[in-house]
């Protein structure tokens, strides 16, 4: 099968090579995808589970990427819930080789069906952004209608999920970005927006909530804004900004087939839609993933 790997933390994308590699066998609990549409987060291979096993131990050459649509193949023994043939989306385990590959070996536990009327990119594109921000919004933040959420890059592939979902829930959305991410913003359904590098963040008030994507000044300026009982969520590692009568919560998002039904549902009955920047080839990934050129929204990779 067709597969990008990478062998080289230090190198980066730059090091990402199109091979030919075994199709992965099939193991209990597991299924093998044969994948449609795959993508990768920008940071992923500064992860340290890009590049170990769970002990720790080297696993290079890897295969990259975490979000995968397709058609499950075969079934591991043990495997129950779903049928060879099914269409699919989910969340690879950070520990294994994933998604920019004709095929993958993934747990039964972190695919959700996915309906024949949802095209696999979109399916692929739902995937990070729609579980980084329901578990952010709701399992950590605890959001509820009426509130006020900070949310910061609303324009971009995570903050703009969280302003369509946090709008939907009934919250007051305020999102934040550079100015050019202004009008995108507000469509997704911010009712304000802050321009980092322009307005003053402080003259919005108090929040419930934050949801933060930076880190760094802006996290520890957010902090100071959140109402007594408050919570920040973020994503960006372990934070001293702290709200000084609320809660810092850091969360590294999981696989969640229920949750994934819900935002693909929403998606279907158009209360959600994705944020798609591109859309390329498996024989075009490399090239793109080390392109100058930037691309606003996420890059999805059409693998059949």
């Amino acid at each position: 099968m067709k597969a990008i790997v990478v062998s080289d933390q230090a190198e980066g994308t730059a090091g990402m090579k199109l091979v030919d590699l075994p199709e992965p066998p099939v193991a209990i609990n597991d299924v093998i995808v044969q994948v449609y549409a795959a993508s990768i987060t920008g940071d992923e291979l500064s992860w340290p589970s890009t590049w170990t096993d769970r002990a720790g131990l080297d696993r290079t050459p890897v295969v990259p990427g975490h979000e995968l649509a397709g058609v499950v193949t075969a079934l591991g023994y043990g495997t129950t819930g779903l049928s060879v043939g099914q269409r699919v989306f989910g969340l690879q385990d950070w520990y294994r080789n994933g998604s920019l590959a004709e095929y993958v070996a993934i747990e039964a536990r972190n695919l959700a069906p996915l309906p024949g009327d949802v095209d696999f990119t979109e399916g692929a594109a739902l995937v990070m952004p729609g579980l980084t921000a329901w578990q952010g919004l709701f399992d950590h933040g605890r959001l509820q209608a009426g509130q006020r959420v900070l949310i910061h890059g609303a324009a971009g592939i995570v903050g703009s999920m969280a302003v369509q979902l946090a709008h939907e829930a009934g919250a007051y959305v305020i999102g934040t970005g550079r100015g050019a991410g202004r009008q995108a913003a507000l469509d997704f359904g911010a009712q304000e927006f802050v321009d980092l590098d322009n307005d003053v963040l402080e003259d919005i008030g108090q929040v419930d909530l934050v949801f933060d994507v930076l880190g760094g000044d802006i996290a520890k300026r957010s902090a100071a804004l959140i109402r007594t009982g408050g919570i920040m969520v973020t994503v960006t590692g372990a934070s001293d900004a702290r709200p000084a009568d609320g809660l810092t919560i850091d969360f590294v998002v999981e696989a969640n087939p229920a949750q994934l039904s819900e935002v693909v549902r929403r998606f279907r009955e158009g209360r959600l839609k994705t944020n798609i920047g591109k859309i390329v080839s498996l024989d075009e990934a490399v090239a793109t993933y080390n392109s100058t050129d930037r691309v606003k929204g996420k890059v999805v990779i059409r693998v059949r």
